[in-house]
């Protein structure tokens, strides 16, 4: 609990330290602080984090091998559940980059939240990386929700909620979200887990896969 906590106060600094454009030694320093914190309270397994990292780089690959516009669309992968946002042209590149999607190894679910309304601009993008900021940082001050083990994306300031959480977690998780200036909409995409996995997850050594 109390590494929990270091970490929860540590990220949030460094998030606050980015948005309000402090000098670039705080920022780093921090941010380096919580990056080998993060591995350790994170809910997933060292294992299934460095899946997923392979299998988001092997997804962007596979988009652009398939000429599916990689560059318009994002690939998040939580626990080998990947999701799917950003903008594209039309349908048939939606179904298509979920298809593609699906083929990845070790993939085991894909939620498809492509819109076809072609590409975001730049201000939009920048809007979205102001709002996952401030949202990521209202999750970790949060008691009652595990803010590590929750990844935030933005998208046209729709945010998308991902991780491993209870359902009690999962409802305030979105509540805290709906409530951070900016967010006009909140879609869960969580892997619901009961209280009691989530105790022995918390607790258990995350070196394994």
């Amino acid at each position: 609990m109390k590494n929990q906590a270091f970490v929860r106060a540590a990220l949030a600094a460094a998030m606050i330290g980015m948005s309000a454009g402090l000098a670039g030694c705080f920022t780093a320093a921090a941010t380096g602080i919580v990056v080998g914190g993060l591995a350790a309270v994170d809910r997933r397994t060292i294992g299934a984090q460095t899946e997923d990292q392979a299998i988001e780089l092997k997804t962007y690959e596979a988009l652009r091998a398939n000429k599916l516009q990689g560059g318009g669309i994002s690939v998040t992968s939580y626990n080998r559940r990947v999701l799917l946002t950003g903008q594209v042209e039309n349908e048939s590149i939606k179904q298509r980059a979920a298809e593609v999607a699906r083929g990845i190894e070790n993939v085991v679910e894909v939620h498809n939240e492509l819109v076809v309304a072609g590409r975001a601009s730049l201000g939009s993008a920048v809007t979205d990386t102001s709002v996952t900021t401030r949202v990521k940082t209202a999750l970790l001050r949060s008691p009652d929700v595990p803010g590590n083990s929750i990844k935030v994306v933005t998208e046209k300031t729709t945010v998308y909620l991902m991780g491993l959480v209870t359902a009690a977690e999962a409802e305030e998780a979105a509540r805290i979200a709906s409530r951070v200036p900016g967010v006009a909409r909140v879609v869960t995409v969580f892997e619901v887990i009961s209280p009691e996995e989530a105790r022995r997850l918390d607790g258990r050594d995350r070196s394994g896969s």
